[in-house]
């Protein structure tokens, strides 16, 4: 298949370019961190949108909850593809999509429970003349950002849907990417993470999925699968 194979090209050539961008602009907690991270905080150091409803509660719970609800509805139709004939023809694509993305967050989440990156808000000290950073804390598993990895990892349904139903990719797409950085910039203004938390997130997870792509896209379908029943047809 020609053209997927370009396409895990240009991927890998992208991936070498934005870890390359990543690692040079955007190291850890480095100066541009610090710098976009400034507004969020107050002149001790602290954050005062920390406990803030919208951010802690709205963004962080209500809003994730939704989104794994989707989830959960890709797992519920991959289950009933095992019985339901009018979702057999799609079983191999629900399956990947909700293994995959589990398995990208998943990812995530083993990368920051050995990471000894610590959280912004653990990082700063009060000083008489304002704060410092502190570099040194013993604080880690921080990195990356497991919230926002809850909506990158839509991105999956790019890799899904690219071939036989193109309009549906890009949706998972533009949707992954705007979820998985409002979900991360809610975390930035907060004191939970850096932006680089957020763009790594973004770049394990693309990563993570080109990887897997590169095995499984042979079993994926190339042109749209219809359902043996009419009220199957949107899903």
């Amino acid at each position: 298949m020609p053209s997927s194979r370009h396409f895990l090209l240009y991927q890998i050539i992208f991936l070498i370019i934005s870890f390359l961008f990543l690692s040079y602009f955007f190291p850890v907690a480095g100066q541009l961190d610090q710098t976009l991270i400034q507004p969020w905080m107050d002149a001790q150091g602290g954050f005062p949108y920390r406990n803030d409803w919208s951010l802690a509660v709205l963004n962080h719970k209500y809003v994730k909850e939704i989104l794994i609800a989707v989830y959960v509805f890709y797992v519920a139709a991959w289950l009933m593809s095992f019985k339901h004939n009018a979702l057999k023809a799609r079983h191999r694509e629900l399956g990947y999509f909700f293994i995959v993305a589990i398995l990208s967050t998943a990812l995530i989440g083993l990368i920051k429970s050995h990471s000894p990156h610590a959280c912004p808000w653990n990082m700063t000290t009060a000083t008489a003349q304002g704060f410092i950073w502190k570099f040194n804390t013993t604080n880690g598993h921080c990195f990356p950002g497991g919230h926002a990895a809850t909506g990158f990892a839509l991105m999956t349904g790019y890799f899904v849907y690219r071939l036989s139903r193109p309009a549906r990719a890009y949706f998972f797409l533009i949707t992954g990417i705007i979820l998985g950085f409002c979900f991360g910039w809610a975390q930035m203004m907060r004191g939970a993470h850096f932006l680089s938390h957020n763009l790594w997130t973004a770049w394990f997870i693309w990563a993570f999925n080109t990887v897997i792509y590169t095995f499984c896209y042979r079993y994926l379908p190339t042109e749209k699968v219809k359902n043996t029943y009419k009220h199957f047809e949107w899903i």
